[in-house]
């Protein structure tokens, strides 16, 4: 078949977004049909921030088997991003809902691909794999995929995302299934979580420096000392990094994450720097996390040529401009409900 061939076979090919109303869903499903792609869409949830524009939308509950089989009817690819979860205020606070509900999603998704002949299946996993007792000074904080066994996650979302590694692994092995595992670390940008309490640090930080700003208030609260230390992936290279995987005839987990690694402290600095405004951070007690935890990108190289390259600095001030709009929007419905 030539290029021009195999790229139209591609395109007539319909692809399984799940997870298509959260932050990453909502962006892979834009990036897919800018590619021609014929997308079907199932959440929850439609996107909260803009129309989705998928081929099909389907609102439904990925627990109930059903619909799991509805969803894949037909499909070639799926890209499994739905799952139970957010920040570490939400991770900690909900633990068994987390590990019930995202099984029941991993399983009935997984099976239904199965049953409907599914060529290539990318499950979403997550750096929480990762061991606590890898990821507690820096010295020890760049993690690599080998580096998840002896398992010892933090918390029921990595045991989890390694369980549902595990179920892709099975499917590989009995049924000829071809998953792709993608452990995601830290992504952020607009269009995301900011508020609630399921929204990751750099959307908390952001909306914490823009109401401050606004308010004319001069300092924010940080959980914990604000030395704990992460990477952060900006939304469009999570978003290439997951297209170019899907295509990769790679069996094993890949990390997609950023190398460089900030302190939270530093991080409320750079978001400061950007806004503008100077505020003064008041430390208290709250779930911190693991102590450091940074990505190890020597197999994605190998495996792509390619990693994420956005500067945390450029991605950040894209996502402070639009947190600080949904801020300014959400202080001015408030204003005007309590005139």
């Amino acid at each position: 078949m030539t290029p021009a061939g195999r790229r139209q076979s591609l395109n007539r090919a319909l692809v399984l977004v799940t997870g298509a109303g959260g932050f990453i869903g909502q962006h892979l499903v834009r990036r897919l049909k800018a590619d021609g792609r014929r997308v079907r869409a199932v959440d929850l949830v439609s996107p909260p921030y803009e129309s989705s524009p998928a081929d099909e939308f389907l609102i439904g509950d990925l627990r109930d088997s059903s619909i799991a089989t509805r969803a894949a009817e037909g499909v070639d690819e799926v890209y499994a991003l739905a799952a139970d979860m957010g920040g570490m205020g939400y991770i900690s606070s909900a633990p068994a809902s987390i590990l019930h509900n995202n099984l029941l999603i991993d399983a009935n998704l997984i099976e239904a691909a199965r049953l409907a002949g599914v060529k290539r299946f990318l499950y979403a996993s997550s750096a929480c794999v990762y061991p606590d007792y890898l990821q507690r000074d820096e010295n020890s904080a760049s993690v690599a995929e080998d580096d998840a066994y002896p398992a010892q996650p933090q918390d029921s979302y990595g045991w989890e995302k390694l369980i549902g590694e595990r179920l892709c692994a099975e499917y590989r092995s009995q049924f000829g299934l071809a998953p792709r595992v993608v452990r995601l670390h830290n992504v952020y940008g607009p269009y995301g979580t900011w508020d609630g309490g399921r929204e990751k640090a750099p959307a908390a930080i952001c909306r914490k420096v823009a109401l401050a700003k606004l308010l004319g208030e001069p300092e924010i609260e940080v959980w914990g000392d604000g030395g704990q230390l992460r990477s952060f992936c900006y939304i469009d290279d999570c978003i290439e990094g997951l297209c170019r995987i899907m295509q990769a005839d790679h069996a094993l987990p890949l990390n997609l994450g950023r190398e460089r690694m900030i302190a939270i402290a530093e991080l409320v600095d750079l978001v400061s720097d950007i806004a503008d405004y100077e505020v003064r951070i008041r430390f208290v007690p709250g779930p911190e996390g693991v102590r450091a935890r940074t990505s190890e990108n020597t197999n994605l190289r190998k495996a792509l040529g390619w990693e994420p390259r956005t500067p945390l600095e450029i991605g950040l001030k894209k996502t402070y401009a639009w947190i600080e709009l949904q801020v300014h929007e959400k202080h001015r419905a408030v204003t005007n409900d309590t005139a």
